[in-house]
């Protein structure tokens, strides 16, 4: 069992706090043993009676029935029998809740959904609402203005690196090979070997993932540029792209004809199932965002790997993925940094060039600079990945993470690096 207290500690800073509280988080995080054992178990050591605590997993058979927005509403409300005492609901997966035509009004276009079953409960004065759900639109601003900003959202990653070496049973190197290989889903702990681990992410990607894209966006026809697309944006982790490239992509080396547009969309309903997420570019000195291209990086990276059948194992990429992942689990808004600088070519003609900084990171009025390097130990190399990092004008911590173990240190420019395992494991490296 892990502890995920960095969530944990958010539920119950938020009891009893008069809003409904969203867990959302990509299928099979953890989100489920959050609430159902470990928030149940803190409010049980807390002299909550399990009695007052009302469970609904919408995703399982014995619970199908409540899917009926009335139906739901119906069996929490006669559960809840004293006024007197506090009730905690917990319903897990409601994106499962039907939306259905208003059986109580002559309006054919009035529906009900899970918001005015959620809205109802929370007008009852002793009761506190808490809700997971493993789809972004359930987060949209008009959910969220029906909720009136009464909801508070708990977002849920896979296990950390931090998280993941604390029950890890080896060092530091071994643990973090394994963690790149296989990525931080909690159920990846109750397996021991290549193959176990391989087909539970496999079985995952296929049986959850893309089935529930299929299913809720009802798609058809088109299930193969689904699959072309998944293995396209797991290959080029890191790399510059937008649907047009990825279009041409599709035409010259699948021989698939696809429009930017579709892809565009795909590529929409991987980021609302919490699968991708794009990371735009950021101009440094002119302050300013370059719409396009962009980075889209997999939440989980032994999703990914598995994706690719564990061919594509680059540390590289890879490593940059973990640590963007990480930077926005910490809470930290993570862009693609972009610095543009005058120089002249061979011929003594100005020209402009760009170099990139993996992850501008900003913290309310805090800034980081942050750079992934495999190794720094050729002082060439070690020019190269610091290059733009040196031409940003302003006083800001500017950070190299290395793969190698190193004793953190700062060179004559004021640039500090440091080795993966510690950068992951230290929440105070950013504060």
């Amino acid at each position: 069992m892990f502890a995920r207290k960095q969530y944990l500690d958010q539920l119950i800073k938020k009891r009893d706090n008069g809003r409904v509280k969203i867990i959302t988080g990509m299928r099979r995080c953890g989100k489920s043993v959050l609430l159902f054992q470990l928030y149940k178990e803190y409010l049980l050591s807390e002299g909550v009676k399990e009695s007052n605590i009302i469970t609904l997993a919408l995703d399982t058979l014995e619970y199908a029935k409540y899917r009926n927005p009335i139906e739901l509403d119906k069996y929490i409300r006669e559960k809840i029998i004293d006024d007197k005492k506090r009730y905690y609901v917990f319903i897990d997966e409601i994106q499962f809740v039907s939306e259905i035509r208003n059986p109580y009004v002559d309006d054919p276009e009035a529906k009900i959904t899970f918001i005015d079953v959620i809205m109802g409960l929370m007008k009852i004065t002793n009761v506190d609402v808490y809700v997971t759900g493993s789809n972004s639109k359930m987060l949209s601003s008009d959910v969220l203005t029906q909720f009136r900003d009464r909801g508070d959202e708990i977002r849920v990653y896979p296990l950390s690196f931090a998280e993941f070496y604390e029950v890890y049973e080896g060092d530091k190197r071994g643990a973090w090979q394994d963690y790149y290989t296989y990525g931080g889903m909690p159920y990846l702990a109750t397996l021991s070997t290549h193959e176990e681990k391989g087909k539970y992410l496999k079985d995952l990607f296929e049986r959850t993932y893309i089935r529930d894209v299929i299913e809720r966006h009802k798609i058809k026809n088109n299930s193969e540029v689904l699959d072309v697309l998944l293995d396209v944006l797991a290959s080029s982790i890191g790399s510059l792209t937008n649907p047009s490239k990825l279009a041409n992509t599709f035409k010259s080396e699948r021989q698939i004809s696809v429009g930017s547009e579709t892809i565009d969309k795909y590529i929409g309903y991987f980021e609302d199932s919490f699968l991708i997420k794009k990371a735009v570019r950021y101009d440094v000195k002119g302050r300013k965002y370059i719409g396009t291209p962009a980075k889209y990086y997999y939440c989980d990276m032994g999703l990914r790997n598995a994706r690719l059948e564990f061919r594509q194992l680059e540390e590289t990429h890879i490593m940059e993925n973990i640590i963007y992942n990480d930077l926005i689990r910490r809470g930290l808004n993570v862009d693609v940094g972009v610095v543009e600088y005058n120089t002249k070519d061979s011929d003594g003609k100005k020209i402009r060039k760009q170099l990139e900084v993996d992850f501008v990171v900003n913290k309310g009025n805090k800034r980081f600079y942050i750079q992934s390097a495999l190794s720094i130990a050729d002082p060439e190399k070690r020019e190269q990945e610091i290059a733009s990092l040196k031409r940003i004008p302003d006083s800001f911590s500017k950070i190299v993470v290395v793969r190698d173990y190193l004793k953190p240190w700062q060179d004559d420019n004021g640039i500090t690096y440091i080795g993966i395992e510690q950068f992951l494991l230290d929440e105070e490296i950013l504060k």
